[in-house]
């Protein structure tokens, strides 16, 4: 069957896009205006590699804690001028006062104002193009799913939520053989399965998700015509493999006796060179930030005294590696007797948290003293976030899986904490599971990084649990 592909990109080829786009873009302007106004500054920013390396080695690593490549910040105008004015403020400025790394300083401030309005206006109008015509467009995946009539609308809101150019567009009910099968209230088209082929010669299909958990489910009719379309070139995935390269997280709706293929926690949680680098910069970031929080220290005092009356520190039971008990320690953040009808979930505008307390909550200051805890041995810096062993025997007694967050240390940040807001509900403990489970199994320094910067993002936009 031959047809007409049309270009498509991953999400992680679309954030590499965008980031060396950003740096040649910027570059280009630079040496052009460099050689037009007859600015050396701008010039030499571009003639030396190691200049060049060091300005894009900035430029995206800033990017990234402001937020240019999350792809729905990318995708949206507003959003991503904020990010995009940030970026450069921040990238220019760490660049000029690093000049041992960068270009020597211009005796003529002309040049430096210049250099950062050229920075600024290059990123500001590369994205603009890219939010008007090539994000809408160029990147838009259109999909079929192979399912049951009755999982289509939690399909397409797991999938479309985590990916804003993934698009279900038709969906081949393999448990129906009728003739009209509409789903109501939405843009999917219904396909019959012995129209399946025709459907891909008339359209652009990204790929073909089979979401079924039997293998009885697929019919052999329907069989026959999967397997004559991947024959032909056509891309075939599951769907849980696509729910976790999409989303980020674990389909832990999908995980049945079949759970050691989800889990291959025997890699990277086992790599005794990986866990000792680790255990080495844990210890080197818990002593500078005790040293941070010690600073701090008599700022958090005036504070408490405003808006926090009672304790400096608490401590709190929290269940560590392998569900041992252990001692968390916190600048206290809520009320005396906070807990006195019970203990209940935290939410984000819980009246029990004091004026000062929510400061400390949203910019992570609260959180210092737990660096005792990880010198101590009791946590990571990286990892699920500790529970408190009432919640947990809770939780674990309704979720499948939920204690195997106790294979690894808990973390003072986290996969979950990235990329999920406050849990108030076991709907949030479930998806925050996911999270968790998925950093458990793609644990690697790489994805540590990932979660140290978005933490960054996390401190800086003030959203702080």
């Amino acid at each position: 069957m031959k047809k007409n592909k049309k270009i498509h990109f991953e999400v992680s080829e679309r954030k590499v896009l965008l980031k060396i786009f950003d740096v040649v873009f910027v570059l280009v302007a630079l040496y052009a205006v460099g050689q037009l106004l007859g600015l050396q500054y701008l010039i030499d920013s571009t003639k030396y590699y190691y200049y060049v390396i060091a300005f894009a080695l900035y430029l995206n690593s800033i990017g990234t804690v402001f937020e240019m490549y999350n792809l729905q910040v990318a995708s949206n105008q507003f959003q991503v001028m904020r990010s995009t004015i940030l970026t450069a403020s921040t990238a220019v400025l760490f660049y000029l006062l690093t000049p041992v790394f960068s270009a020597e300083l211009p005796s003529n401030r002309f040049e430096i104002v210049v250099f950062y309005l050229t920075v600024l206006f290059t990123l500001i109008f590369w994205r603009t193009f890219y939010v008007k015509l090539l994000a809408s467009n160029r990147f838009v995946q259109n999909v079929l799913l192979v399912c049951h009539r009755d999982q289509v609308e939690g399909l397409i809101s797991d999938l479309e939520n985590s990916d804003p150019h993934y698009r279900i567009v038709a969906y081949v009910n393999y448990s129906y053989a009728g003739k009209k099968d509409e789903f109501e209230d939405h843009y999917v088209q219904h396909v019959e399965i012995d129209d399946l082929v025709l459907f891909l010669k008339e359209n652009r299909l990204f790929e073909i998700v089979v979401a079924s958990q039997n293998a009885e489910d697929i019919t052999s009719n329907l069989y026959m015509q999967l397997l004559h379309l991947l024959e032909s070139g056509t891309t075939i995935r599951e769907y849980t493999q696509v729910y976790e390269d999409k989303t980020h997280r674990i389909p832990l709706q999908y995980i049945t006796r079949d759970f050691y293929k989800f889990f291959p926690f025997n890699r990277t949680n086992n790599n005794q060179l990986y866990l000792l680098h680790v255990r080495i910069m844990e210890t080197l970031i818990s002593v500078i930030g005790l040293i941070i929080g010690t600073l701090l220290i008599p700022f958090i005092v005036i504070g408490n005294a405003i808006g926090n009356r009672g304790k400096l520190f608490y401590t709190q039971e929290r269940v560590g590696k392998n569900g041992e008990i252990f001692q968390i320690l916190k600048f206290r953040t809520m009320i005396n007797n906070a807990e006195k009808g019970g203990a209940v979930f935290s939410g984000s505008n819980d009246t029990r948290v004091t004026p000062f307390g929510k400061f400390l909550r949203k910019t992570r200051i609260d959180e210092f003293p737990q660096f005792v805890n990880i010198l101590k041995g009791e946590m990571a810096v990286i990892g699920p976030r500790p529970e408190r062993p009432f919640f947990v025997k809770e939780i674990a007694e309704i979720m499948p899986f939920y204690e195997t967050r106790h294979v690894i240390k808990p973390g003072l940040t986290g996969w979950a904490q990235v990329n999920y807001s406050y849990g108030e509900s076991m709907e949030d403990s479930l998806i925050k599971l996911q999270y968790d489970l998925y950093y458990i199994k793609h644990r690697s320094i790489f994805l540590d990084l990932d979660i140290v910067i978005k933490t960054f993002s996390t401190v800086l936009f003030y959203r702080g649990q």
